[in-house]
């Protein structure tokens, strides 16, 4: 669950910010607190050890045998190293030679450990019977040939409540260290999301009469960047949808407004001056030939809808160009048998590759270049299918050609076939022309396989219509069939 759901971004930014600065300035206090007083307890027992040596040199016995501590060594009474010293003498059997007058009698250390003072700085914390706690040293040392164990130690509590004030100060500079922090972090937050701020109300501006507008991308190389470009991407891919929507929208107006209005006053006419059975009955039949008309425009019209709208990244398959044409041809059988077409297919090589596309494109394409090429086929005429290999924008690739006996198509038409609802007007194919969608859609199909249609201009006689197909195209659109 998010934390925070109804905070604006730059709030919760910030209060990120101000958390993660929070936790790193927690532990940066608790370190340098912990650094610190290690320096400081290092420096202690170097002074410790300092001073231990200086009362080496100032110990002395008197003639009564009573261990001394020289006192007027020094110019400043008041060194802290001498009044804040705590020191005990003692000889190796336990008995206490000299103590300073610091102690107020009391036992610096306890009992004497075994091997004590042997080791160069033996430092350790120990608890007067006062309950001040003290750190000491202990070091042996050899006056006037007796063996003597030097404990020489100061109080912790000064060295505490100094850390204690130091603690206390970073705590009480943290939180304002944090407030600070919070507002600059709010002022980055706010002008590294103000391109976001922009952003968002030019896409406010941009409604379904300006989808051309884009959004300013002012640094592609960052995230903001890179979602304006994908917001770009978006509007574009909306644009291009839109317009495909209106152009469906005007092409079916178009084309469906003259069979209905042929269908409407054949009727209207039917009924004002028909009399005879047989003037309704021709009536009737102008209406179905209207009406089949009107169904083909329609169904070719909703084909290329799909074909222009549906995705097909999944729909990628591995199959054999032949194979796909054969299935086609036997799906027109019937109309191939009563114009009496034989077909011939010739192999480049004899090599069949197996080509990596969306099948049912590709069998739109075909379908719609074959049924052409049979429909304006003379009867008893020959349809070539030729398959050779070819290369397409560097990418190797299958061609087929479908060569008819027919016709075949006027000169400068052989761009224009493509153009939705196109009819040539030769007397040749007019009499075989449907809605002129046919090739359209096939166009449409193959360019979504990345690949290419035209006409081979120097043919002479019929059409030979070609198509080229990548082996392996990874993109394209599917109609939903």
């Amino acid at each position: 669950m998010r934390l925070f759901p109804k905070m604006s971004v730059r709030a919760r930014l910030t209060l990120w910010y101000v958390s993660v600065l929070a936790g790193l300035l927690i532990l940066y206090v608790a370190a340098v607190f912990v650094f610190q007083y290690r320096l400081l307890e290092h420096q202690m027992i170097h002074d410790e050890i300092e001073d231990a040596e200086t009362v080496e040199g100032l110990l002395y016995f008197d003639a009564q045998g009573k261990l001394h501590l020289q006192q007027n060594y020094y110019s400043h009474p008041r060194s802290h190293l001498l009044v804040d010293r705590l020191m005990e003498v003692r000889d190796l059997s336990g008995v206490v030679l000299y103590r300073t007058n610091t102690l107020n009698g009391q036992s610096l250390g306890g009992p004497t450990l075994p091997e004590e003072g042997s080791a160069s700085s033996d430092a350790r914390v120990v608890k007067l019977a006062d309950g001040t706690r003290v750190f000491m040293i202990s070091h042996l040392h050899a006056l006037e040939g007796k063996e003597l164990l030097i404990r020489l130690g100061y109080s912790i509590g000064p060295l505490r409540d100094r850390m204690l004030q130091f603690l206390l100060f970073q705590l009480v500079a943290m939180p304002i260290g944090l407030i600070i922090a919070s507002f600059a972090g709010y002022g980055l937050a706010k002008r590294t999301l103000a391109p976001l701020d922009l952003m968002a109300a030019r896409a406010e501006q941009i409604t379904a009469s300006n989808l051309h507008d884009r959004l300013v991308v002012e640094n592609e190389y960052d995230e903001l960047g890179h979602m304006a470009r994908v917001l770009n991407h978006l509007l574009q891919r909306l644009e291009q949808a839109f317009s495909q929507l209106q152009r469906f929208t005007a092409d079916a107006a178009h084309e469906l407004r003259t069979p209905l209005a042929s269908i409407r006053s054949t009727g209207e006419v039917a009924l004002q001056e028909g009399q005879e059975q047989e003037d309704y009955r021709e009536a009737i039949s102008s209406m179905l030939e209207e009406t089949a008309r009107l169904s083909q425009t329609v169904d070719g019209l909703l084909l290329l809808s799909k074909t222009e709208t549906f995705h097909a990244e999944e729909a990628r398959t591995s199959f054999l160009l032949p194979d796909l044409v054969n299935e086609i041809l036997t799906l027109l059988e019937v109309l191939i048998e009563e114009r009496r077409l034989t077909v011939q297919q010739k192999y480049d090589g004899n090599v069949r590759r197996p080509i990596t596309a969306d099948r049912s494109l590709v069998r739109v394409a075909l379908l719609n270049v074959l049924h052409n090429a049979v429909k304006f086929s003379s009867s008893d005429s020959v349809l070539e299918i030729s398959y050779s290999r070819t290369t397409l924008r560097s990418q190797d690739g299958e061609r087929v050609c479908i060569h008819d006996a027919g016709p075949g198509i006027a000169p400068g038409e052989h761009q224009r076939v493509f153009e939705r609802f196109f009819t040539s007007k030769s007397e040749n194919t007019l009499p075989n022309s449907g809605s002129g969608l046919g090739l359209s859609i096939a166009k449409l199909a193959v360019d979504r396989s990345g690949g290419q249609i035209f006409f081979d201009q120097a043919v002479s006689i019929g059409a030979r219509c070609c198509i080229d197909l990548p082996l392996n195209w990874r993109g394209g659109l599917r109609p939903n069939f």
